[in-house]
Formats: structure tokens, sequence, C-alpha cells
């Protein structure tokens, strides 16, 4: 008993000095009105009514945010470690936070990751309620996880986040975000929560300390106990469910002589109404209602980690309902990298043009629809990817007025003539070298013979240098193209078949025993009923027994 005084005393000078009520001015957790899926598609279309955005530039508050929880959660983590170490019972919210710590910390670790400094800057934010200043798409997930008590459904978040587009369509970039967003929020809650099971921690802790102290006194000397009660009046301790549970707890039925310190407790809970056995139910209550938020917060982060979010975002994207539209009717066959790259162009687009990304997307399907190029039987021209990532882009940029920046013309004149730009890049830096070296020098004293040859040989010299510098900042102008592709992950369709050919020369019969093989093993290793596989070959005298016609 008296190995764990230090302890004791050191938790109760921790609640003397205010700290249960640093933790107890918390936040309350996240928990509204539990929600249907049909009460959630209602609740979005009120919420986009009721937001206003805001054109004011915003501050990383998200960010400072995230780390102010990660310091309450490990605080949390390292009171409730202590008291595991001396046996005292922690409440099974307590226990949920300690058995899965590992899980929040790689979570924080992931939003820290994949929310860098000035991604929030570019999502609309709110001008009005509790969350303005905040991106919007954050407050909607504070209101998916306030109405489903820390519980992320996959149905009702993707009812509530349809409803909402139903009044005000959301951008490409909110609904990418929606993930982080949501990680942000619970591990919001999860502090909230937290800080609740560091404040009934410290109350126990003082109230055990108490208890203990009372107890002893008893076995020592019972006339003190009435002195004991009187420095524990003076100390003026909360009263609260945490503490009276617990002292409560700890010294019922230990005999008639702590009857005192109970009574006190009734007549000081007397004062407002309220009584010993009200405060003991409230903290059952409360402790299961904060193990039912503390769970669903930390099976919700699980599930952020098996979602499925590319189909999620493809679900509920506006921009990918015109797109599909698309008059070849190839788009929707084509692979998610290359979907995402035409939903991103028309992403910057309408960032450029200050219209609305259903807008640009719109005018790429008129302009396939409009096409007079695909009458003739090219069917390119009437594919919207023409007009986002082809040469009709250039056409769409000018329908939406697109406000080209300095470093876009650069990007647009490299890709019209590479060469000539490569070339009369290094050129301008090599010669920006040799003027800069003939300036700084006195060989411009020479005459003028002399000076066009030392002029040639730093020509000569610069040229190094100048082509690395090139190379390096084509890397930065210069994006890569690749090209786009269909997806035949669930196999190639009968309008589709093909056959792959490979060129080869018959050199010798082991040779052509292995060609087969190879042919084999393709044709093993991709089994699909539309692709075929061929060898093209000839004999390596074809040309010499040709021309003797043998």
């Amino acid at each position: 008993m008296k190995s764990l005084r230090p302890l004791q005393h050191l938790k109760a000078r921790l609640g003397r000095t205010g700290q249960a009520q640093k933790y107890a001015d918390d936040e309350l957790p996240l928990r509204g009105e539990l929600f249907t899926a049909d009460h959630m598609k209602l609740h979005g279309q009120a919420l986009a009514a009721s937001h206003q955005l805001s054109s004011e530039r915003a501050s990383n508050r998200l960010i400072r945010r995230l780390a102010e929880n990660e310091r309450l959660l490990i605080d949390t983590r390292n009171l409730l470690t202590a008291s595991v170490k001396v046996n005292h019972r922690i409440a099974p919210a307590g226990e949920w936070l300690l058995d899965n710590f590992y899980l929040i910390e790689e979570q924080i670790r992931t939003a820290r990751r994949h929310f860098p400094k000035g991604y929030s800057r570019e999502l609309p934010r709110l001008q009005n309620g509790p969350s303005a200043g905040l991106p919007r798409v954050y407050d909607i997930a504070l209101e998916t996880i306030s109405h489903g008590d820390g519980r992320v459904d996959p149905e009702n978040l993707s009812s509530f986040v349809a409803a909402y587009q139903s009044v005000a369509p959301l951008k490409l970039g909110e609904l990418w975000a929606i993930p982080i967003m949501l990680r942000l929020a619970l591990i919001e809650n999860l502090r909230r929560v937290a800080a609740r099971i560091a404040a009934d921690r410290t109350n126990r802790n003082l109230a055990g300390h108490w208890a203990e102290q009372m107890t002893e006194i008893v076995l020592q000397d019972p006339k003190s106990l009435i002195l004991s009660v009187a420095d524990m009046a003076r100390s003026n301790p909360p009263m609260v469910s945490a503490f009276v549970a617990e002292l409560t707890r700890r010294i019922q039925g230990q005999g008639p002589a702590l009857t005192l310190p109970l009574t006190w407790v009734e007549q000081r809970l007397s004062e407002s109404g309220r009584t010993i056995e009200q405060l003991v139910r409230t903290e059952n209550q409360q402790q299961a209602v904060d193990q039912v938020s503390m769970s669903n917060s930390i099976g919700s982060l699980r599930f952020l980690v098996a979602m499925d979010w590319r189909e999620f975002v493809e679900t509920m994207s506006i921009v990918e309902q015109v797109l599909v539209k698309d008059p070849c009717d190839v788009y929707a066959k084509m692979d998610f990298a290359t979907r995402d790259r035409y939903r991103h162009v028309v992403e910057e687009i309408a960032k450029s043009s200050g219209r609305s990304e259903i807008e640009v997307a719109n005018q790429a399907i008129r302009l396939a629809q409009e096409s007079t190029f695909g009458k003739d039987g090219d069917e390119r021209y009437i594919h919207v990817g023409f007009y986002l990532i082809d040469e009709g882009v250039r056409q769409l940029e000018d329908t939406a007025h697109v406000h080209r920046s300095l470093l876009d013309a650069v990007r647009r004149f490299s890709r019209g003539g590479p060469l000539i730009f490569y070339l009369g890049t290094i050129f301008l830096i090599a010669t920006a070298f040799i003027v800069i070296l003939l300036a700084t020098s006195d060989v411009m004293k020479f005459q003028n013979g002399w000076v066009a040859l030392i002029s040639l040989l730093l020509l000569l010299g610069a040229s190094q240098p100048a082509v690395a510098l090139t190379n390096w900042l084509i890397t930065l102008l210069v994006r890569p193209n690749p090209l786009p592709r269909m997806d035949f992950s669930s196999g190639i369709p009968s309008a589709s078949r093909t056959l792959t050919v490979i060129p080869t020369m018959l050199a010798s019969v082991q040779y052509i025993e292995n060609l087969v093989e190879s042919l084999e093993v393709r044709f093993l290793a991709n089994r699909d009923e539309h692709l075929h596989f061929g060898l093209l070959t000839d004999f390596p005298d074809a040309l010499c027994r040709n021309a003797s016609g043998g």
C-alpha cells in the first residue's frame, strides 16, 4: 500500500492544481442526433443550403489542431499507462485507447503526410457557422461523424455527399479530400473523448488519494478521521461523477467509521439537488457512451484504410457523370488512370478560367458532339479526350477563356517545336555564360579577332553546363504525356481482339524450339480468348534466297 503513495500524491497534486479542469474544459465529443440514411440525405441538403463560402485567405488551422490533438492523445496514453502499472482500473474507453494507440499514431502520421502545408488553402472555405474559416469538406466530415457517433458508414456517407451535391456540387479536389478530412475529424473526436478520459482518470486518482488516506487513518487513529475529512473539504474537490463514484467505491462497505466522508459528500451534493446514486449512475452511463464513441472512431479509422476511395470519388463526381456522355462512347471503357487524367485536366482548366468544373466538362462534351471531323469517319474528333489531352485542348481553353500563365506559354511552345526549344535554350544559356565571363574579365582589351577566338573557345566550354542545366529545366517544365489506355481488367472484348506478333529470325533448330517455348509461356501467362500470339519469322539468308530464286 505504501509503495503506491508517491504516485497517488502526485496525481492528487495534479488534480488540485487544475490538471483535471484543463481536460474537463475541452470540447465535448462529436455526438449529435443519430441519423438513418434517409435522415442523412435531408441533413445533407439542409447543410448545403446553410453553407456560405468565403474568399478570404485561409490559414493552416487544421495542421496546428492535428499537432495539438497528437499531444493530448499522447498525454492521455501516458496517464493511462501509469495507472495500469500500479494496477488501477481504467475505463473501457481507456482500454480501447491503449490497445489501439498504435493505429491512432499511424493514422496521425498518414494525416500529416497527406495533408501538407497549403493544401487546405486550395479548398473552398466556409464564411459562417462553427467551422468558419475551415474547408467546407471538413465541416461535412464533422457532420458525418457527429450524426454517426464516430461511425463512418459507406452507405450513409454516400447518401449524405450525394444529397449535399444536389444543392451545392463539390469540386474534384474536395471529393479527393474527403478521406483525409474524415481522418482529421476522427482524430479530433478521439482527442475529445480522450480529454474526458484523462479528466475522469485524474479525478479518480484524486478520489483514490483521499480514500487511501482515510482508510489508513481509520486503521491507525480513527479519531483523526474528522481532520482528514476537513482537509478534503478545504481542498474543495470536484463534485463530479468520476470523483464521487471512485470515492464511494473505495470506502463504501469498509466499516461504519468511513460513513463520515460519504455523509459530507452527500450533503455537498444535496446543495445542487443531486445524490451519490445519481452520480454513480451517470458515471456508468458516461463510461458506456465513451466506450461506444471510442470503439466507433477506431473502427472508422480502419474503415478509411480498407475503403476504395477511387470508386467513391468516381461515383460521387458530377464531372464524371458528365464525361461518361462521351459521344464516342469510349471514356467509360478506359482505365482509371486515364479517366482520372481527363478529370484533372477539367479541374485545371476550371481553375485557370474561373468557370466551374461542371461547365468545363459540359463544354468539352459539347465540342465533341458538334465536331464535323467525326462525320468523315475519324472517331478521334468526337471523343471527349481529343479536347482534353490532344490537339483540341486549345479549342476548349479558348472557349472557356483560360488565362494562361507565362509558364503555360513556355510549355505550349516547347510542345510545338521541341527541337528548336531545346537547342535554343542551350544556346541562350551558353551565351549568357559567355557574356558574364567576358564582362567580368579583361578580355575586351584585346583585338576583335582574339575576342572572337576566346568567345568560340568559351562557347565550347560553356556548352556542357548549358546542356546539363537545360536538361534539368526541361524535367521541371515538360510533363510526361502517357498514352490513354482502355480498361481490359475484366478481359478483352471481342471487338478488340488482338494478335501479338513477335518478329524474329529462324537461326537454328534450337532457337526455333526456344521461340516455341517462349510463345507457350506468353500464352499461358495471358489466358484470354480474344488475345492471340504469333511469330513473324524468316531465314537469315532470305534476301539471298529470293534473289537467286531459291
